[in-house]
């Protein structure tokens, strides 16, 4: 066992200037909880990030990968797999009034039938944050806390984008009125979206 390891693991740390003589109240407890997801996030694992990014840069040139977005570089590791549409859909589940013969939701179908392969691992990682389909198939998708269906649920206003639940692999998604805005709004949301929020 290495104690030195397990001796930074249970050393105090500071999450901000003079923190440890601050005590964590009613008043600034969010405050404590966003410095220490941050820190949990960016510096706890900093070590062991950068020992990977060490290695990973022993194999692949870092002018080679340079080129690519996070998401670019996720299908170039993971590869592209043909997506099964009739799997997908038939493991999707509806949210908010939408269901398979709603209009809105025929729509969406016909436009990932339009989509080519590419754009639709796309859209399954703005909603899913990941590109990779499970063995098993859409069966098997898994939100952050474990079995998880596609989901589409009716949210927002016609002049709202698209917008995902990575964590629960939902897509909310606006009752458009046409399916050229359906068309336009989908693919605005899931090829221009290079950045995410935590709700």
């Amino acid at each position: 066992m290495n104690f030195q390891r397990l001796k930074n693991f249970f050393t105090p740390r500071e999450l901000k200037p003079g923190g440890a003589g601050i005590p964590v109240s009613e008043k600034n407890k969010k405050e404590y909880i966003e410095r220490m997801v941050k820190w949990r996030i960016e510096r706890g694992v900093a070590q062991q990030t950068e020992s990977l990014v060490r290695g990973f840069y022993e194999v692949v040139d870092v002018r080679l990968v340079s080129v690519f977005d996070a998401r670019e570089l996720e299908l170039v590791i993971a590869g592209t797999a043909e997506i099964d549409l009739a799997d997908w859909r038939n493991n999707t589940e509806y949210r908010g009034g939408y269901h398979d013969n709603h209009i809105v939701i025929r729509w969406f179908w016909a436009a990932v039938e339009r989509f080519n392969n590419e754009q639709r691992l796309r859209l399954l990682q703005f909603v899913t944050g990941t590109s990779s389909i499970p063995y098993e198939g859409f069966a098997s998708l898994r939100g952050s806390n474990g079995p998880r269906r596609f989901c589409v649920e009716k949210w927002g206003k016609i002049t709202s984008l698209p917008r995902a639940h990575t964590c629960f692999n939902r897509l909310d998604l606006p009752p458009y009125p046409s399916f050229s805005m359906l068309y336009e709004k989908l693919v605005t949301a899931v090829e221009e979206t290079s950045t995410f929020g935590l709700e």
